[in-house]
């Protein structure tokens, strides 16, 4: 009982067409890929630096500081009695 086998799935898909209609489930596949599209484009983005918007524009200077080492702290949590 924990599991569905394949005849619960196709019922329920064939309810859920009867409900929706193909028409608003394909309308809604597509919005979903074009957001999933928009996520990867965003994330692609996000890695990079932003273009400069005014083209002859200076930089300012930033001083940089010496790399220091970075370590982890590895804690254990317990819980009280």
């Amino acid at each position: 009982m924990g599991s569905l086998s394949i005849w619960h799935w196709l019922i329920v898909l064939v309810v859920v067409i009867l409900v929706f209609g193909t028409k608003k489930l394909k309308n809604l596949g597509s919005d979903l890929g074009g957001a999933v599209k928009g996520f990867k484009d965003g994330m692609k983005e996000g890695g990079q630096p932003a273009a400069d918007e005014s083209a002859g524009a200076a930089k300012p200077q930033v001083a940089q500081q010496p790399a220091v080492e970075k370590t982890t702290i590895d804690v254990e949590a317990k819980t009280k009695s």
